[in-house]
């Protein structure tokens, strides 16, 4: 395990608040207590916490030219995904690809422009927005919020259509299930407490729905011994 999960074992085991980022395969992971975050190199807005001192003056408009990688490379990769889900190797994928982005804005003002749930600039590093909880953990309740839909809020019947389609219906069942699975490694007695429920998320384009669900699970009474283990455990999510 990774000497920055022990870090956060520690740090519960002492009742510290602390601030962790964790790469995807959990190789890098950075754990600070909250009152030595130098706001100077880092900022965060998570879900009504932050370290923000007060807004930045920005005066000119936001504009971001993107340059999408070619049809050829992303239809390779789709292919490949494809013929791994048929094999039955994988039942549920990300397909994501870089994409060159041009902006006027520096990283700490698309950090201050963003309104999103969870916000996260490190200087010279990156800018980070998500509207999604991965886990929230009170009273030794352990919850996690996978959400996999989204439509078009102004499209006629949208939440309708957000809710009959098979596609959107599939991918929310296996996701549900991975989740599922992540949480019983961690905890006991592991029920989905609301399936498939809509929240409206507003972007600087349009207005989305987003379909999400619930899922809990019982933690020991000590579970702040273990907090960086049970994150360990259930990284990469799904």
């Amino acid at each position: 395990m990774n000497t920055g999960f022990e870090q956060m074992n520690e740090y519960g085991k002492d009742r510290i608040p602390f601030l962790f980022v964790i790469d995807f395969d959990g190789n890098q992971v950075i754990v600070t207590p909250l009152d030595q975050v130098d706001r100077s190199l880092m900022l965060y807005s998570f879900n009504g916490k932050s370290n923000m001192d007060k807004p930045m003056s920005i005066k000119d408009k936001l504009t971001f030219r993107i340059t999408p990688i070619s049809r050829e490379r992303y239809q390779k990769a789709f292919k490949l995904v494809q013929q791994h889900l048929h094999y039955g190797d994988s039942f549920l994928l990300n397909l994501t690809m870089p994409s060159v982005l041009e902006s006027n804005y520096s990283l700490q003002e698309i950090f201050y422009s963003a309104h999103a749930r969870y916000q996260l600039w490190m200087k010279d590093r990156f800018v980070v927005f998500s509207p999604e909880t991965f886990v929230t953990i009170k009273e030794n309740i352990i919850r996690s919020f996978p959400m996999k839909g989204t439509i078009d809020a102004s499209i006629a019947d949208a939440e309708r259509k957000l809710l009959e389609s098979e596609k959107e219906l599939a991918e929310h069942y296996t996701i549900v299930d991975l989740i599922r699975n992540d949480l019983s490694m961690v905890s006991k007695n592991v029920r989905v407490e609301r399936f498939r429920y809509i929240e409206r998320l507003e972007t600087h384009r349009h207005c989305l729905l987003q379909m999400s669900s619930e899922i809990a699970g019982d933690l020991a009474s000590e579970y702040h011994k273990n907090i960086g283990t049970i994150l360990s455990k259930m990284l990469p999510a799904g």
